[in-house]
């Protein structure tokens, strides 16, 4: 079987679950740390499925791998191999398919509850619960794509997941962060960056969107669990329209 590819943004910004998720199911994958001056690669034909991670950057911003990134989604998309992006990862596969990415009213930062919107689809990517609490920690806000539907909603942010159904596979975009683990979490709450965004926006916004660290770690174990499960439910079905070196 051809390797997923992940594509990883910053050192801070691992894949988490995501990365334990593969290891489990014994499937193959390698990393491209963007950061550390890995080149994106130019064709999405050796791989299975793409994963983009998150970062501190945004979507908009000028730097020469963006543009790159965005390429190879757009060639995955044309030779039919699926994308799964995590927040900034969603923005960029919604920019790449067309839609644009902007500065959100708010940032969203700590657990928040999201909302299924569309109970057919949601039933097939993440089972029958109408509602559960996921990590967030954003600034930028995907909109749609062309043809994309979208299954999650939240009230401070409308797109919170879309899904592009491309025939035997589906291209898959969420604005939160399902991969975190408790190491992750608690990696960025003691980054002295992160640490430093979430206190300002504490106060312009007055709390609204964000939580401060002693909530976020309120119950960690128990709560990076359940999304956890959560996550499983949509890796699974993203895993179905793996390419699997049938064609290129």
């Amino acid at each position: 079987m051809k390797p997923i590819v992940i594509v990883q943004h910053g050192p801070e910004a691992g894949p988490g679950h995501f990365e334990r998720y593969l290891l489990e199911k014994g499937l193959p994958y390698q990393t491209v740390r963007v950061y550390a001056g890995d080149p994106i690669p130019s064709s999405a034909a050796p791989f299975a499925g793409i994963c983009s991670l998150g970062g501190r950057m945004s979507a908009n911003d000028d730097l020469p791998w963006i543009d790159d990134e965005l390429a190879l989604m757009r060639d995955a998309d044309r030779r039919g191999v699926p994308i799964i992006g995590h927040c900034l990862g969603g923005q960029l596969l919604a920019k790449a398919l067309g839609a644009p990415v902007t500065r959100h009213a708010v940032k969203e930062i700590g657990w928040s509850e999201v909302q299924v919107d569309d109970a057919e689809l949601a039933r097939e990517w993440i089972g029958n619960e109408p509602a559960f609490e996921l990590f967030q920690w954003h600034g930028d806000a995907f909109d749609l794509p062309g043809g994309a539907r979208r299954f999650l909603t939240s009230r401070l942010c409308t797109n919170q997941a879309f899904v592009v159904e491309r025939g035997n596979h589906a291209h898959l975009g969420m604005q939160f962060h399902v991969e975190m683990t408790p190491e992750l979490v608690h990696a960025w709450l003691n980054d002295p960056i992160d640490a430093d965004e979430m206190d300002e926006a504490f106060r312009l916004q007055s709390g609204k969107g964000v939580q401060r660290a002693e909530e976020i770690v309120l119950n960690l174990d128990q709560r990076t669990q359940r999304m956890s499960r959560v996550a499983d439910r949509i890796y699974e079905r993203w895993l179905r329209g793996l390419r699997h070196g049938e064609r290129d």
